[in-house]
């Protein structure tokens, strides 16, 4: 591990002061320590902000869901208003992490990690991500785990965040705060996808600090899940996942929000099979024929084209389940 300063703040002008000369803020740690103790990253200066006041969940005036950059997973996904409101992402947590990551890790830290693709976190590989310019090692390497919508000839790597494709399947808003002042930010825009700059994964400027997740206020009844398909149980990263949330009215569709994890290089909404859903009667048929849509455009690699079936029907499952066909 290289030499590093530590500076912990307890107020957010401080933490945008330490941020602006380049200091990198850390909460609990659960990602950033270990990329440190592999060299991938070598940060100069760590800003400690687990102190800020960014730790409440509350209900917004609209019936949104807003929680703070600092709750922790494990609070987030036992909240009363998350469970009632949203339980596609007390799932999404629960399915995430053991519980001592989830204990330490907060909810601004989880949707700012960094992929887990092998060539990234080992030194000696080429990764774009890591260096740019050194080129791609997942292309022609080992790339099972690797994603299969969002790609690009630079990188191939996907986000590993479950909670992420809940926001995104929610069309949550992210909170930033930074030295120009306070902005918000579509969720759909914080992650971006790698084109030609896979190094550069979030909308965030120069000393800009997360202060909040907002899930808006969406029509009722909703009922809303997320299922996890994945090499074992026992806390494993995503193959493919979905996060579904349908808004059903007189036996009809009236609202439909999906999206997948597991498959591209950002958490991938599916509008093709939202819009396939809207307007029609839940049915066996229906969950199957709008699942067909869930893998278009697609690019597999060598060894993941079976992403393309497992997402088709992880989709179609989750589609069950939520809409009670199952």
């Amino acid at each position: 591990m290289h030499p590093f300063s530590y500076t912990r703040v307890s107020d957010t002008r401080e933490a945008l002061k330490a941020g602006r000369t380049g200091g990198r803020y850390i909460a609990g740690g659960t990602t950033l320590v270990d990329l440190m103790r592999e060299t991938v990253e070598r940060p100069e200066a760590l800003v400690d902000i687990s102190r800020l006041p960014l730790r409440e969940v509350t209900v917004t005036e609209r019936g949104g869901l807003r929680i703070g950059a600092l709750v922790r997973m494990a609070e987030a996904a036992a909240h009363p208003k998350v469970r009632t409101l949203y339980p596609v992402i007390s799932q999404a947590l629960e399915l995430s992490a053991s519980a001592q990551l989830r204990n330490m890790a907060s909810i601004g830290g989880n949707i700012m990690q960094r992929t887990r693709c092998t060539y990234f976190r080992d030194v000696t590989a080429a990764c774009n991500k890591r260096e740019p310019g050194s080129g791609c090692a997942a292309r022609e390497g080992f790339n099972r785990m690797h994603a299969i919508l969002g790609t690009s000839d630079a990188c191939v790597a996907t986000h590993p965040s479950d909670v992420a494709v809940a926001f995104a399947a929610l069309e949550a808003t992210v909170h930033l705060l930074g030295p120009e002042g306070a902005r918000t930010l579509p969720f759909a825009d914080f992650l971006l996808r790698p084109g030609t700059t896979p190094n550069r994964e979030q909308a965030l400027r120069k000393g800009e600090l997360i202060t909040a997740v907002e899930i808006p206020a969406l029509p009722r009844p909703l009922k809303s899940g997320y299922l996890k398909v994945r090499d074992r149980q026992s806390y494993e990263f995503a193959l493919t996942s979905a996060a579904v949330a349908l808004h059903i009215r007189g036996g009809v569709i009236q609202e439909a929000k999906v999206a997948a994890g597991g498959v591209g290089t950002v958490p991938w909404k599916l509008p093709a099979v939202e819009q396939h859903l809207v307007g029609e009667r839940p049915s066996e048929s229906l969950w199957t024929s709008a699942a067909t849509k869930a893998a278009v455009g697609a690019r597999p690699l060598q060894q993941n084209g079976f992403k393309v079936e497992l997402l088709k029907r992880t989709v179609e499952r989750q589609l069950r389940i939520v809409g009670g066909t199952k």
